[in-house]
């Protein structure tokens, strides 16, 4: 009688089988990609204009990064739960003219005039997370009418003039160094490794997640998705008057000149730049943070260049939208895997 068995194929196959299979997960991963397009983006401009990576230069895109970055993640922790904030960039720029108002017009001091913008920027976040969990409004809706009233009050309060003679703990925030490091980048890394801690190791964090990516089977799970929701469109808005006491401390003066103008488009292109997905539940900080760095490596190389400004605008949408189209690639290639 005649036996006989089953090759067995080399262990050494499947372990090289299993190392392929997780450099192509890590290849696919969007953070990758990110990380690997700044270190190169970076080098190439140093390599060509030496004043790039200067002192001088990296100190102000840290200032930079710093102040795009916290309004990033805000913008980011919405669209985890499935939503946006077009609201951003216009409650930095009130936030920014309120602080300035309360300090020298007002004569409250700046800790008072900090607290007091705070809140009201918390009270505007409660307000629009409201408005999409409990009146079930879209929440493009209703942050682009927080977009065009904080607009209208900037202006109103202002009349179109500066507002100068701020209180020095502003200059402390927004100029100071800390061993040749701004100390607004540090305030930022701190923000972002909080953010991340939330995301990653909490389980309010996986609830975010939970949220944005399957609403109805986090419902039965018994998640409470509105109070989710509505704390991070709070987050969001705290998170841009945070960045705006930076721009008040960094400028000096409360200008109601395009100070946040456009800013939420470069808060939504680095979060989709970062691998957040546009529907929700997809998304690290890791990608974000880079996401803004890059798009800060971009605006800065273009202006070492000495590229006309009225073309960063047309980088920036196009690199949104190459953002936008591989998002949804991405998203169809999981859906057929899955």
């Amino acid at each position: 009688m005649n036996t006989s068995t089953a090759p067995v194929k080399p262990a050494a196959d499947t372990a090289s089988r299993a190392r392929t299979s997780r450099v192509r997960r890590l290849a696919e991963t969007p953070e990758v990609g990110v990380v690997t397009a700044c270190v190169v983006v970076f080098a190439a401009l140093a390599i060509d204009k030496s004043a790039f990576a200067g002192a001088v230069n990296l100190q102000g895109m840290g200032f930079d990064l710093a102040q795009y970055g916290l309004i990033a993640i805000g913008e980011s922790l919405v669209i985890l739960t499935g939503g946006i904030d077009l609201s951003v960039g216009a409650l930095l720029g009130t936030s920014v003219i309120l602080m300035s108002w309360f300090n020298v017009r007002a004569g409250m001091p700046p800790v008072v005039a900090i607290l007091v913008t705070l809140a009201i920027a918390g009270g505007v976040g409660l307000l629009h997370g409201l408005a999409v969990t409990r009146l079930r409004m879209a929440p493009f809706v209703v942050t682009l009418v927080t977009y065009t009233v904080a607009q209208g009050v900037t202006l109103a309060i202002t009349s179109g003039t500066s507002i100068t003679g701020i209180g020095g703990l502003f200059g402390d925030i927004g100029q100071t160094y800390v061993a040749q490091i701004p100390l607004p980048l540090l305030l930022f890394v701190v923000v972002a490794a909080v953010a991340w801690f939330f995301l990653e190791r909490t389980y309010a964090g996986r609830q975010v997640y939970a949220v944005g990516g399957n609403p109805e089977a986090a419902r039965l799970a018994g998640i409470r998705g509105s109070r989710r929701i509505v704390s991070m469109y709070v987050t969001s808005s705290l998170l841009s008057a945070f960045a705006g006491i930076m721009v008040l401390g960094r400028m000096s003066v409360g200008s109601a000149s395009g100070v946040g103008v456009g800013w939420e488009l470069s808060a939504i292109a680095a979060a989709v730049i970062g691998g957040v997905s546009l529907v929700g539940g997809q998304g690290r900080i890791i990608g974000i943070v880079a996401g803004t760095v890059l798009l800060e490596l971009i605006n800065n190389g273009l202006t070492t260049l000495r590229v006309n400004t009225n073309y960063t605008n047309i980088v920036l949408g196009c690199v949104l939208g190459l953002a936008i189209t591989a998002d949804r690639l991405r998203a169809r290639s999981i859906a057929k895997r899955g």
